[in-house]
């Protein structure tokens, strides 16, 4: 039998690489003296990880820098290069990601994007650079790029022609935006941005009431921030001539999908930018059973996440996929005509969430387990005595 295990990170308790090293062992465990083929393939959809697979992909290296985190201070992050120096791959959690602010800090009115931007020029400070990729999933932000913006260049003046803070709660005191100024380099490379969303930049389901709120915004606060937004984006449709209200993606990273496009972006789903770069479909082909799975399946998944990308392009080569999670939670089950066979949630009793992350590593083996020994068990396997 041949297995491809293709898991996202199981956010803050398991990255995805150890996701995959996990289930090997439980099939290798279960299914020994048996003929079995494992591929591990682990993948990201642009949050969190993302750059490492993307690095690895394309036997590529990392660039060390310290740069401006998302409350001001200074964090260490990283950007990659491929083998050819040609492609660099920028990370925003890596600067401006959700896991670098302790909760009881996280503010939306005042983190920034500013270190990506500063990522960013990095990049373009690399050599020979003609594709830029970033990833833009698991921000801390809600500033619509607009730190990101400023650190390529960009003036952001309020009524008196002084520039603006950072942070989103600045937004609503702009008066002009001047772009001229922003690195030109940027007008020579091709922008993917890895986008692991589709909600648009304002209103209902933009970015500040769906994502606000993760980040610590209060209703009142995520009300504050998509005027904020709203203006911000009226302001660059005055300006600029674009308008990026309601376009698709715009709304990722708190706005810094709508951001990107000012800077020649082409805003991509995350999980199909990965699949290409690790050779998803070549590896598929001829295999029995996809795994996968992730921290939360929810019915935000079947919208472009990790694992309806899996399960489509599983589908296209008739492999059924199943699907492991640390919390599933109802809306997902649109993924059942998109090529997922079943879903297994790994966590066996009620526990916290601390104690469920806790024991993530235990639970996924034992779920796994159970699942591997069930197919090797229809399938004859040769470790079974005659």
């Amino acid at each position: 039998m041949k297995f491809v295990l293709a898991p996202d990170s199981f956010k803050e308790s398991m990255a995805a690489g150890r996701v995959a090293a996990i289930m090997r062992e439980a099939i290798t465990e279960i299914a020994r003296g048996s003929e079995v083929e494992i591929v591990e393939l682990p993948v990201g959809d642009g949050g969190e990880g993302t750059l490492e697979l993307l690095v690895n992909a394309l036997d590529g290296r990392m660039v060390e820098a310290k740069v401006t985190g998302p409350l001001g201070e200074p964090v260490s992050a990283r950007m990659g290069l491929s083998g050819d120096g040609r492609t660099a791959i920028v990370e925003m959690a890596q600067a401006s990601g959700l896991q670098l602010v302790p909760a009881a800090a996280r503010n939306p009115l005042l983190t920034t994007t500013y270190g990506t931007g500063e990522l960013i020029r990095l990049a373009l400070d690399s050599g020979a650079v003609d594709r830029l990729i970033v990833t833009i999933g698991g921000s801390a932000t809600n500033d619509c790029g607009a730190g990101m913006l400023q650190a390529l260049g960009a003036r952001l003046l309020d009524s008196g022609g002084l520039p603006i803070g950072r942070g989103g709660g600045e937004l609503h005191r702009i008066a002009a935006i001047d772009l001229a100024g922003m690195d030109s380099r940027l007008k020579s490379i091709r922008v993917s941005v890895a986008c692991d969303v589709t909600n648009p930049l304002t209103g209902p389901h933009g970015a500040s009431h769906v994502f606000g709120p993760q980040k610590g915004a209060t209703p009142e606060v995520a009300e504050q921030l998509d005027a904020a937004l709203t203006h911000f984006a009226d302001c660059i449709e005055k300006t600029e001539g674009l308008r990026l209200h309601d376009i698709p993606g715009a709304g990722a990273a708190g706005g810094l999908g709508a951001a990107l496009m000012l800077c020649g972006g082409k805003l991509e789903p995350g999980i199909e930018l990965v699949l290409n770069a690790v050779g998803f479909d070549s590896h598929v082909r001829g295999a029995d059973y996809v795994l996968t799975g992730e921290g939360r399946i929810d019915s935000q998944t079947p919208g472009g996440k990790v694992i309806a990308g899996i399960a489509k392009h599983a589908k296209q080569a008739g492999v059924p996929v199943l699907a492991f999670a640390g919390s599933l939670q109802p809306g997902y089950e649109e993924l059942y005509e998109g090529g997922l066979q079943a879903v297994f949630g790994i966590t066996p009793k009620p526990m916290t969430l601390e104690e469920a992350m806790k024991q993530g590593e235990a639970n996924l083996r034992q779920t796994v387990s159970n699942v591997v020994r069930l197919i090797v068990g229809q399938s004859g396997p040769k470790n079974k005595t005659e």
